[in-house]
């Protein structure tokens, strides 16, 4: 009972954890509109946010890809899409180069990316399935779906166009598409941080130290209540 009590305390200071990490988060975008005076740009407190939480994301795999040689192939490929993600987030910098440059950066981490990840190809494909069955794998997809998917469609010019018809502002349309964004990579961050986190290389040492000494202990049940009762 005691352990049951200390994992679901355990479960509860995550979300609360959790649930202060997104506030906090949340809370740039009040500060652009009402201190930054609706700054919701290129510059703004958000996207600054979201741009570090890529770049914290991208770093960690890459770290780990350094320490699990077992799984390094598919760490750096998760780490060159997180940072592709980040590229296109800084396009206002690769714009000074021409418009639409960001793209060619992105090809170019990709094609990097993957160069460096076929150099142990025998760890790419375990290495991705043990990412996609581990448990923060659906935590991850919902960020990308909100990123990817949700922000889009919630942030199309028609949408807020046909909903505000002559008051329409195009930054309260910002706020509500860059909001969205902000709350999936918050979500990408927590679950990467947390699967770095516990598939550490110690982490995984210590659980394959306790399953050897389950494995060396275990006794079949019920074994010295039949010895007990028929003693030779």
């Amino acid at each position: 009972m005691r352990e049951h009590i200390k994992l679901l305390s355990r479960q509860c200071a995550a979300i609360l954890f959790f649930a202060i990490f997104i506030t906090l988060m949340m809370s740039s975008i009040y500060i652009d509109v009402n201190w930054m005076h609706n700054a919701l740009h290129e510059s703004s407190i958000t996207e600054l946010a979201q741009e570090v939480m890529l770049a914290l994301i991208a770093g960690g795999f890459f770290f780990s890809a350094s320490r699990r040689p077992e799984l390094r192939g598919a760490l750096i490929l998760i780490g060159g899409f997180y940072t592709c993600m980040l590229i296109r987030e800084l396009d206002f910098i690769f714009d000074m180069i021409f418009h639409g440059s960001w793209v060619i950066f992105a090809l170019l981490t990709a094609l990097a990316s993957l160069a460096t990840a076929m150099k142990a190809p025998e760890s790419i494909l375990s290495g991705l399935v043990r990412f996609t069955g581990h448990k923060t794998w659906l935590m991850t997809a919902t960020g990308l779906l909100i990123v990817l998917v949700f922000s889009r469609l919630f942030g199309m010019h028609q949408l807020w166009q046909n909903l505000m018809l002559d008051g329409y502002n195009r930054v309260v349309k910002n706020m509500a598409e860059e909001g969205t964004e902000l709350l999936g990579y918050s979500i990408c961050f927590l679950a990467s941080a947390n699967y770095i986190w516990s598939t550490r290389p110690a982490v995984v040492q210590d659980k394959i130290s306790d399953d050897d000494a389950y494995r060396d202990h275990a006794q079949p049940p019920f074994r010295h209540s039949t010895d007990a009762r028929h003693p030779q």
